[in-house]
């Protein structure tokens, strides 16, 4: 199969979304690492946790990115009283009719802002998880699809644990990728400081508040639901030779025999890793796999899906430790990777 010129499809696809790319950069700065991700789920119909830190713009994120494809966008608060119909909706009486009538909740949406999923008790997580997998949610024993395309962007921070709850492993499984947002650089803060200091006030009725970049971006999107749906289906023409997926199942297989890890690699975890790098290929210009998006997205697929013993945790290792360990058995270890760098 010739690599040399990409098909016209994927050179479109390639073209509208760095348009996406561009549009969200006159709000957010830098994050492209980030951006890509987002793109990344939503091309492959996956679901996103963020980690990170508050003041990241991860909410800033989520809503630019809903604004410049024209999709439906709902944050939900996730807190330690929040109940499931809170998020699915529930069945309520029409005093006039005295018929029960669904509600539909915010989860009926295309992208779903779950903010600090891990304060919400395991009840409530419990709930998304028919929707992440089956795209579909059960109300008054009647079932009702999801709009279409529909992601679930989780938000955790990882520092302040108190009053929150771990998230089952169940759960973790069904996020494609975990992210780990890290500060802006110095060059960065500077522009987002600028940025900030020259946005002015916005008359509010008689008075006035102050702008934020919430107020930046304009409504009008960056093509159609037609183009997101052609960028979808030319992520599955993207070619997957079979030595990818063989190392891919190798990598996977090995997670599950490594002294280290109680947990390894679900089978899931290798269908995410294919579907996230085919993707990021198609991002990238390219009609077809390479290892450097195996590189790229090995950290996010694969590290939120595996548990080191005590023993390793006593010993000092870290799950990246573990996991460029078992990519360099694989053949699959960038050259400038420093195995000394932790989670």
């Amino acid at each position: 199969m010739s690599h040399d010129s990409p098909p016209s499809s994927v050179t479109r696809t390639a073209e509208y979304i760095a348009q996406v790319r561009a549009r969200i950069g006159t709000v957010v700065v830098g994050q492209d690492i980030v951006v890509e991700r987002l793109l990344i789920a939503l091309l492959s119909s996956g679901h996103l946790l963020l980690q990170g830190v508050p003041g990241l713009a991860k909410t800033l994120l989520v809503s630019v990115l809903s604004k410049s494809i024209s999709l439906d966008f709902s944050r939900v608060q996730f807190t330690i009283d929040l109940l499931p119909s809170d998020i699915l909706g529930s069945e309520i009486l029409d005093q006039r009719s005295q018929e029960f009538k669904v509600q539909k909740g915010p989860i009926f949406t295309n992208l779903m802002l779950a903010d600090e999923i891990n304060r919400a008790a395991p009840k409530v997580q419990s709930a998304l998880l028919e929707a992440m997998q089956e795209r579909k949610v059960t109300l008054g024993g009647e079932n009702f699809s999801l709009p279409a395309p529909f992601l679930v962007i989780a938000t955790q921070n990882p520092v302040e644990q108190a009053g929150t709850f771990e998230l089952p492993e169940a759960q973790l499984d069904r996020f494609m990728l975990c992210h780990r947002l890290r500060y802006p650089t110095p060059e960065e803060e500077i522009i987002v400081l600028r940025r900030n200091a020259n946005l002015g006030i916005r008359r509010e009725g008689a008075g006035a508040i102050a702008k934020t970049e919430f107020d930046v971006l304009e409504n009008e999107p960056v093509g159609d639901l037609e183009d997101l749906i052609a960028a979808m289906q030319a992520v599955h023409d993207v070619y997957v030779s079979d030595t990818f997926i063989e190392h891919i199942a190798a990598i996977v297989e090995k997670s599950r025999r490594h002294p280290a890890l109680e947990l390894g690699a679900s089978p899931r975890a290798g269908i995410s890793l294919i579907k996230a790098s085919r993707a990021r290929a198609l991002i990238h210009g390219r009609d077809y796999v390479t290892p450097e998006d195996l590189y790229a997205l090995a950290d996010d697929v694969l590290l939120h899906r595996i548990r080191l013993t005590y023993e390793a945790l006593a010993d000092g290792l870290t799950g990246k430790m573990v996991l460029e360990q078992i990519l360099s058995e694989v053949g699959y270890l960038p050259a400038e990777s420093n195995s000394a760098v932790t989670d």
